[in-house]
């Protein structure tokens, strides 16, 4: 009796302690399932690992699950360009702002730069607004130059007169103030309006060591085997959110056709023309039937129709929630303003960008380093700077030069000259040389609109015709110039699964 107990007690011994030894190479938050060894452990060397959580949704924005549509123009090109050619192709999943950014939005952005900036104060004049771009020769819109931007009563009205540079500088601003709150209200940094010219929260110059703040408590540094020993957030610690952007075309199209409203168990029944269902810019639906969908010029000088009996209700930009949204939710996918996308103008783009996240307009660069592979100083105004990626020979399949705006339709490769001299190379040479004819004596009397300043932007205006209310159409303007019929939406990256969990 007593050898079968003592039997027992070791077979349970044995199967416990072989159950223990598997569960130390089994796959969990806490053990690396290759090397068995503990995660976020300082005796284990202190390899930290966050557990998986789902990107937190940046203020303003509306989730947009990715997927493939046709990409292109489905009117009558009427000015028979055909620089849109529908063709299939994917986009993943992202963010975009839910509407266009307002007044008052860019107008705390120039409070921001006037607080910080002291030092520099060509940096206000250089992101303030274009209001000038409200006269016209033959038209007293002068109340516009001075009322449309500051007055509260155009607070929730899309800012106009911004170029793509400044759309583009507004987002990068818009990611450092967001992950800047992110770290405050997890207690990792403690607020500062003291901040002032270099010593500002950038993102990057945080994450690699050149700005540290107020600290409020840092995070527990596990590659240190003191418990009190503590680090800064990491990327990798999922706390911070990407770069708010200008979408690409091929997303800022995809969001406004918003065709969940338009397909049935992954059939598309209808190709729309416009952000909604139909052909008809009136709503069809009961509880709004009749309703203009967009703000736009119904004929030649009618902007708002009659008195008594307006049309769409506005001569001027409306607020940026006037119209019913489409089936993403988002405001003014057509009408109001026209809308800065991320992409380069090229008539034959449709062509030959790529068929998933097609985008034509990537300059590569890489962090300023010294001669001993140190990053250098941010500069002046708290930014890392960056150096345009140069030739790269034969080290890599995948691209050749970082500027790759004019790949396809205006290097070298794709010239005349070329055609000619086979000689030339991405390496001595880079630029639009299809449509940038210069000043030399053989150019004499040849110019092009296009050049690698060229973007495009999208959605029609409150001044345009019906025709420009679809989301296939699209138009180009340096990137330099601004109007009054131009604002602008951001994005953002969704990082890992296409879908947003619940």
């Amino acid at each position: 009796m007593k050898m079968k107990k003592v039997f027992t007690i070791v077979v349970l011994a044995f199967t416990v302690g072989l159950f223990s030894a598997c569960n130390l190479f089994k796959s969990s938050a806490g053990t690396s399932p290759t090397t068995g060894w503990a995660y976020n452990d300082p005796t284990f060397g202190g390899f930290e690992v966050r557990t998986a959580s789902e990107q937190v949704t940046g203020p303003g924005l509306v989730f947009i699950e990715g997927g493939v549509f046709v990409m292109g123009q489905v009117a009558e090109d009427l000015g028979y360009e055909w620089d849109n050619q529908p063709r299939r192709v994917t986009v993943d999943s992202y963010y975009i702002d839910e509407t266009e950014i307002r007044n008052v939005d860019y107008r705390e952005y120039i409070h921001w730069l006037n607080r910080v900036y002291v030092s520099y104060p060509e940096v206000v004049r250089k992101a303030l607004p274009d209001s000038l771009a409200w006269r016209r020769q033959l038209a007293y819109n002068d109340p516009y130059v001075t009322t449309y931007f500051r007055h509260p009563s155009y607070n929730d009205y899309p800012v106009v007169g911004i170029s793509w540079r400044q759309a583009s500088d507004f987002c990068l601003w818009r990611s450092d103030r967001v992950n800047e709150i992110l770290l405050y209200k997890h207690g990792i940094l403690k607020p500062d309006p003291d901040q002032k010219d270099a010593n500002n929260f950038n993102t990057e110059a945080y994450l690699l060591g050149q700005y540290e703040g107020v600290v409020g408590k840092n995070l527990r540094d596990y590659s240190q085997t003191d418990s009190k020993a503590t680090r800064p957030v990491t990327f990798g610690d999922g706390i911070l959110l990407p770069n708010y952007r200008l979408p690409t075309e091929a997303e800022w199209e995809y969001a406004a056709l918003s065709q969940i409203g338009s397909t049935y168990d992954e059939r598309m029944i209808e190709h729309r023309l416009y952000p909604w269902s139909g052909s008809s810019v009136r709503s069809a639906e009961k509880k709004s039937r009749g309703r203009f969908l967009a703000n736009f010029q119904r004929g030649r000088g009618d902007l708002m129709g009659v008195a008594g009996h307006l049309n769409d209700g506005h001569a001027l930009p409306a607020p940026v929630r006037s119209y019913l949204p489409n089936d993403y939710g988002l405001y003014c996918m057509a009408g109001n303003v026209n809308e800065w996308v991320a992409d380069v103008y090229r008539p034959t783009s449709s062509a030959i960008v790529e068929e998933f996240r097609p985008f034509r307009g990537n300059v590569f660069t890489e962090l300023s380093r010294d001669e001993e592979g140190k990053f250098l100083e941010k500069d002046s105004l708290g930014r890392m700077r960056r150096d345009t990626i140069g030739f790269q020979g034969d080290t890599r399949y995948n691209y050749q030069i970082g500027d790759n705006r004019n790949y396809g339709d205006g290097d070298i490769l794709s010239s005349l000259d070329y055609a000619q001299n086979r000689e030339l190379t991405p390496k001595n040479e880079n630029s639009d040389r299809m449509y940038d004819q210069g000043d030399g004596p053989s150019h004499r009397g040849m110019s092009s609109l296009i050049s690698d300043k060229s973007r495009v932007y999208k959605g029609g205006s409150f001044l345009d015709r019906a025709y420009w209310l679809s989301p296939g159409t699209r138009r180009f303007l340096d990137e330099d110039r601004s109007a009054v019929d131009i604002g602008f939406r951001c994005a953002m990256d969704k990082v890992g699964a296409p879908r947003q969990s619940k």
